[in-house]
């Protein structure tokens, strides 16, 4: 049985962020509080980078230029798709 994935608040990350700047050994974190050691290493990352846990702040210049990208990107192929539609439309007439 697969386990449910557990959320976190961003009080409870600060938390544990701190624990981690004030000495407190990352093994001893990660076994007291059951964390794994990716999520850990990514909030003490997105600390140190922004001081925001949230995935908006802690992107890159490229990463949102590549977002904004592929939301051009999916806007211009509906419209393309549209005009091809109405060019049909136009030929039958």
């Amino acid at each position: 049985m697969a386990k449910e994935r557990r959320t976190f608040t961003k009080e409870f990350k600060k938390q544990i962020v701190q624990l981690h700047l004030s000495g407190k050994p990352r093994s001893e974190i990660i076994k007291e509080y059951e964390l794994t050691p990716s999520a850990f290493d990514k909030w003490v990352r997105q600390h140190k980078t922004s001081g925001s846990f949230e995935e908006k702040d802690n992107r890159t210049p490229e990463q949102e230029e590549l977002i904004r990208l592929r939301k051009e990107n999916q806007r211009l192929m509906m419209e393309n798709d549209i005009l091809k539609q109405a060019a049909l439309i136009m030929g039958r007439k």
